[in-house]
C-alpha cells in the first residue's frame, strides 16, 4: 500500500509470532534496547516491526521511564505472549532518567552481545533493518568500535510516508559528528567495541545517546556506515523527543530561530566532555578537541576554522550557519 501523498511505501503491520530459539547461535545475536516513556498509542506497531524482522536472532531489554498510561501493561503483555522468553525488563533503577541516559542505563546493564540496535516506542522498521545492518558489521574488525545508521522515511502519526530523510552529502569524520548527529538513534546499530566505548561514560545533559555514540565511535578511530536504504518509518507528532524538518527551508528556518546559544552550548559542552576521556581518543581527535577549547577570541575561532576546513556539517548552508555561530558564540564569553 502506498501513500495517497507521495506513492511512497506505507507500513504495513504484520501479526507474527514466535521467532528464533534463544539458544541459538549467538554470533549475530542483537540486543535491542528500549525504553519507554507514555508510549501506548504507538508502541504495538513499534513491536510489531520488530517481530517481522528477517534477522530473527535478537533480544530485547526495555525500561519504564516513569509512564502514566499503560506502556508498562503493554510491554508486560507482550512479553507474555508474542515475545515470549525474548524479553527483559530492566528495573536495577526505577526512577526516572530521561531519554539519553534512560539507554545508556540499558546499554550498561546488557550481558555481552555482539550487536545493539536503539529502538524508540513511537517508529517501525523495515523488515531488513536488523538484517543489513549485521551485514555490514560484520564485515568490520570485532576490537574496532563501529555504528551502523541510515535514512527514514518521514511519516505522519499515522504513518502516511510524505518523504525519505536526506541523502548524505559528506563522508562522515570526528569533525564534522562534532558539527552535526547523523545516526538517528531508531536507525543506529553498534557492535560490542562501540558498546564497550560507551560504557561508565556520561554525555553532556544537552546531547542524547545516539549522538554521543556516533561521537565516541569517531573519537576513538572507529567506523560508520550510513545506509542510503530507508530502513524505519518515523513517525512526525507533537512528543517527538527531536523530530526531522522534511524541508530543507523549514530545518533552516528552525535553525535560525534557536539561534547560536543553545546549539553551541552542545557543541563546546561535547568538545570538555570528550576531552575528559583522553584514554579513548586518537591523537587526531585530542589535538583538534584541545584546538577548539583553546580557541575563546574572535581571531583565534576564524584561524581555526581557516585551518580546520573539516569543521562543516552536511550541506554548505548549514556549514555557513553552523560556522557564523561558532564565530557569534566567543560574545558569550
Amino acid at each position: 500500500m502506498s501513500s495517497p501523498q507521495s506513492g511512497l511505501p506505507r507500513w504495513n503491520p504484520q501479526m507474527i509470532r514466535g521467532g528464533a530459539s534463544l539458544g541459538a547461535d549467538r554470533t549475530t545475536r542483537v540486543a535491542i534496547l528500549l525504553s519507554l516513556y507514555n508510549g501506548e498509542s504507538y508502541l504495538n506497531a513499534q513491536l510489531d516491526s520488530i517481530l517481522a524482522q528477517s534477522h530473527t536472532d535478537w533480544v530485547l531489554y526495555w525500561r519504564d521511564d516513569g509512564s502514566t498510561d499503560a506502556s508498562r501493561v503493554i510491554m508486560l503483555s507482550f512479553a507474555a505472549h508474542r515475545g515470549h522468553g525474548r524479553c527483559v525488563e530492566v528495573t536495577s533503577i526505577p526512577d526516572v532518567k530521561g531519554v539519553g541516559a534512560s539507554y545508556l542505563h540499558l546499554l550498561n546493564s546488557i550481558p555481552e552481545t555482539p550487536f545493539i540496535a536503539f529502538a524508540d516506542q513511537d517508529d517501525v522498521w523495515h523488515p531488513k533493518k536488523l538484517e543489513w545492518a549485521v551485514n555490514w558489521l560484520k564485515t568490520q574488525p570485532s576490537d574496532v568500535p563501529a555504528i551502523y545508521c541510515a535514512r527514514q522515511y518521514l511519516t505522519d502519526s499515522n504513518l502516511n510516508v510524505f518523504s525519505k530523510s536526506e541523502r548524505l552529502h559528506r563522508q562522515p569524520s570526528f569533525a564534522a559528528a562534532l558539527t552535526q548527529n547523523i545516526a538517528t538513534g531508531h536507525t543506529a546499530v553498534i557492535n560490542a567495541a562501540a558498546c564497550h566505548l560507551l560504557h561508565g561514560t556520561t554525555p553532556p545533559s544537552h546531547t542524547l545517546h545516539d549522538w554521543w555514540a556516533y561521537l565516541l565511535t569517531m573519537a576513538a578511530g572507529g567506523e560508520i556506515f550510513f545506509d542510503n536504504r530507508c530502513v524505519s518509518y518515523y513517525r512526525q507528532h507533537s512528543r517527538n523527543t527531536v523530530g526531522a524538518k522534511h524541508s530543507k527551508f523549514k530545518r533552516g528556518l528552525c535553525a535560525i530561530k534557536r539561534g547560536p546559544g543553545a546549539f553551541m552550548t552542545a557543541f563546546e559542552s561535547n568538545v570538555q566532555r570528550l576531552l575528559s576521556y583522553p584514554d579513548m581518543l586518537t591523537s587526531e581527535s585530542k589535538d583538534l578537541l584541545e584546538d577548539l577549547s583553546q580557541a575563546r577570541t574572535l581571531k583565534a575561532r576564524f584561524k581555526l576554522i581557516w585551518k580546520r576546513p573539516e569543521l562543516q556539517r552536511q550541506t554548505f548552508c548549514e556549514t555557513a550557519v553552523f560556522r557564523l555561530w561558532y564565530l557569534l558564540a566567543t560574545r558569550c564569553h
